[in-house]
């Protein structure tokens, strides 16, 4: 006889029936056995660096989640903790350096020790590319420069210039050293396991690529890596904007690479998008009518990655939401419960993506400021505690993974979003309120003594907060992430 847990949720209980809004789970009936990671991606910025008030704090919220596959950007705003060789060899001497480089680097490296990592050196040395002027870089590294990437046409149209590079930076890493271009020796002595290099970031942005010359660039990275490390594999393209098939359908054939080239994995992003004076009431909406519309896209990209190349796999490295304040007001003060949506958005595109059979899902960023996309933090930029986003990744990663089994749930009503999880630490139920108002849900005898853990409004920069199922049921508050346990 199957057994079914019957879930009524009712917003106004004096006027709306029983089984309105009600969730039957058929705990007998699988749908699918998930293969999905849940991570996050950590993206180099002054914050991080050794000597911030919030270093310490930032590193060990990062350890304390124990997550696989944490994707790791030093990228263009940062020349100098981004870029190991900042102008071309000239007079028998290289420019080489990684003093400013090496030490949140390594931070990266010790807190994710134990668990596959991806590393993304995502900015290219501009004067590998042929522009009017040398670009000019801050004498203060943590002095923010936008134009760095300039130029659309490389210097060496081999490629082969650029590929070398990335070489010679994954040996410092994973190989104890490298010979520069002149035939000197860099010594390290450092031999990291980095079992995945992603080839750029928003390659659809960063110097006017075009899927070809993109193809290219990754092509030659790929090949002169793997002289050095045949076991490595590699993730590709970093879209910024998935809803632009021409890129997968270019990148996805084999045929537009040179021969023996991996197609490992692709990866791509989203961001939900709003302004500040929306607030939860709009946001409640506009946030999940994109995500609606991202995962859309998702099941079309994968048509054509099924299509062409089935054994690639697919991170979404990038996901979170975008206030427009971010670009054009450092001092604009984000709500709180606004942390509360963005948590609640990555918990509904998680489990859009575990339907689907997403290899990595990925929550953007581990720290964010002001000048550099508060609205994306996991950590509370002043006091370096986690908010609501970083613990929804962390209720989601400690009680789901790869092998749970789906079972069979169905939901009647607009309010909470739900999936019923069968894993090895028990039955788990996975509940997303979207909507900025309190849900009760009545709940069988059956279930009391069970447990709900939840990132509400009320747990603010805390832990989840843990409770005893009793006769009453529960409520999730507005915009709640929650996991039943059984």
């Amino acid at each position: 006889m199957k057994k079914r847990l019957l879930i009524f949720c009712s917003f106004i209980p004096a006027l709306c029936a029983a089984q309105k809004d009600s969730l039957v789970i058929d705990w007998d009936k699988t749908q699918l056995i998930s293969k999905s990671v849940a991570t996050l991606q950590v993206v180099v910025n002054p914050p991080l660096r050794r000597g911030s008030s919030i270093h310490d704090a930032s590193f060990a919220a990062l350890a304390a989640l124990s997550c696989d596959y944490v994707r790791y950007v030093p990228w263009l705003p940062y020349p100098k903790l981004a870029v190991a060789e900042l102008r071309p060899p000239a007079d028998r001497q290289t420019s080489w350096d990684f003093s400013l480089i090496d030490p949140m680097t390594l931070d990266f490296l010790q807190a994710t020790k134990g668990h596959p990592v991806i590393l993304n050196f995502s900015t290219i040395p501009t004067w590998m590319y042929k522009t009017e002027k040398p670009v000019t870089i801050p004498a203060n590294p943590d002095s923010a420069v936008w134009d760095y990437t300039q130029g659309t046409v490389p210097v060496d149209s081999t490629y082969a210039e650029i590929g070398n590079y990335y070489q010679r930076l994954y040996s410092w890493y994973t190989k104890g050293g490298f010979k520069d271009e002149l035939g000197k020796e860099h010594s390290s002595g450092y031999h990291f396991d980095i079992p995945y290099w992603e080839v750029l970031n928003e390659v659809d942005f960063e110097h006017n690529n075009t899927p070809a010359s993109y193809t290219r660039i990754y092509d030659a990275v790929v090949n002169s890596i793997r002289k050095v490390s045949p076991g490595t594999k590699f993730v590709g393209m970093a879209l910024a904007y998935p809803d632009r098939p021409e890129w997968f359908e270019y990148f996805l054939n084999p045929a537009n690479h040179k021969p023996g080239i991996p197609l490992d994995m692709i990866s791509y992003h989203f961001y939900a998008g709003g302004s500040i004076q929306q607030g939860t009431p709009v946001m409640q909406y506009t946030f999940f009518d994109q995500a609606d519309g991202f995962l859309k896209e998702v099941k079309f990209i994968e048509s054509i990655r099924k299509r062409l190349s089935p054994a690639t796999r697919t991170t979404v490295d990038e996901i979170g939401s975008i206030l427009g304040s971010d670009n054009n007001d450092n001092n604009a003060i984000i709500p709180d419960d606004y942390w509360n949506v963005s948590g609640a958005v990555y918990a509904y595109v998680y489990l859009g993506l575990v339907r689907m059979g997403i290899d990595l899902i990925g929550e953007s960023q581990l720290v964010g400021y002001p000048t550099q996309f508060p609205s994306v933090s996991m950590i509370n930029w002043k006091t370096g505690k986690p908010n609501a986003r970083y613990w929804v990744l962390k209720l989601i990663h400690d009680n789901l993974g790869p092998g749970d089994a789906l079972l069979n749930t169905d939901i009647v009503g607009d309010g909470v979003v739900a999936q019923a999880f069968l894993t090895a630490r028990g039955k788990r139920v996975l509940l997303v309120n979207r909507t900025n108002r309190p849900v009760t849900l009545a709940l069988p005898a059956a279930y009391q003594g069970g447990k709900l853990t939840v990132v509400d409004p009320s747990t603010g920069d805390n832990e989840p907060a843990g409770s005893v199922i009793g006769g009453q049921g529960i409520e999730l508050k507005p915009l709640a992430v929650g996991v039943i346990s059984l």
